[in-house]
């Protein structure tokens, strides 16, 4: 497994974030050494629609000036909905995949992309119900397990999670692309 020590993670999500999509990328990159910030846009608990409760490190205003060596975007409907509303979320993910940065998307996750107008000319993976939408911001949308496209990694359900997250782990270790 690649070495994440000395990278700083950072995961975008609110209430509502898919459990799994949240609990397993964090554990993969802790596992590989990774320090893991939670960024919501409010500051206390979230909670994922299952009940896992996650500590919030900061909010998504004080966290936009920041750079991380990767971004984890967790699923869960009404949790990407949320970021997407979210500008100061939207300018942060913008920010990080304009840079080539390596960026791990799952499910429904991919909502924010759109609104960070982030997608021409990419190719990722989702929950079959935004292609619509990751097709009219500009990206190729594809039916894959994992997809991976300079450092932006996307995958459809959790049960995807352990391709995703090899995928994820070995793109922040690459680092910017």
């Amino acid at each position: 497994m690649a070495d994440l020590s000395n990278k700083t993670v950072a995961v975008i999500a609110t209430d509502g974030f898919e459990d799994s999509e949240l609990t397993s990328p964090v554990e993969a990159v802790k596992t590989a050494g990774a320090t893991v910030k939670i960024i919501a846009p409010k500051g206390g608990v979230i909670e994922g629609k299952n009940g896992t409760k996650v500590d919030v490190d900061t909010t998504t205003a004080l966290a936009k000036g920041e750079s991380f060596d990767g971004i984890i975007l967790p699923g869960g409907t009404g949790n990407a909905d949320a970021l997407r509303m979210d500008k100061d979320a939207v300018e942060l993910v913008g920010k990080h995949v304009d840079a080539y940065l390596p960026l791990g998307v799952i499910c429904h996750g991919a909502w924010i992309l759109t609104d960070a107008d982030v997608l021409k000319g990419r190719t990722l993976t989702s929950f079959p119900s935004l292609q619509t939408d990751l097709r009219n911001a500009g990206a190729t949308w594809v039916d894959d397990e994992v997809v991976c496209d300079q450092g932006l990694v996307s995958s459809r359900t959790p049960d995807d999670l352990p391709a995703f997250n090899d995928k994820l782990v070995e793109e922040i270790a690459e680092g910017q692309h």
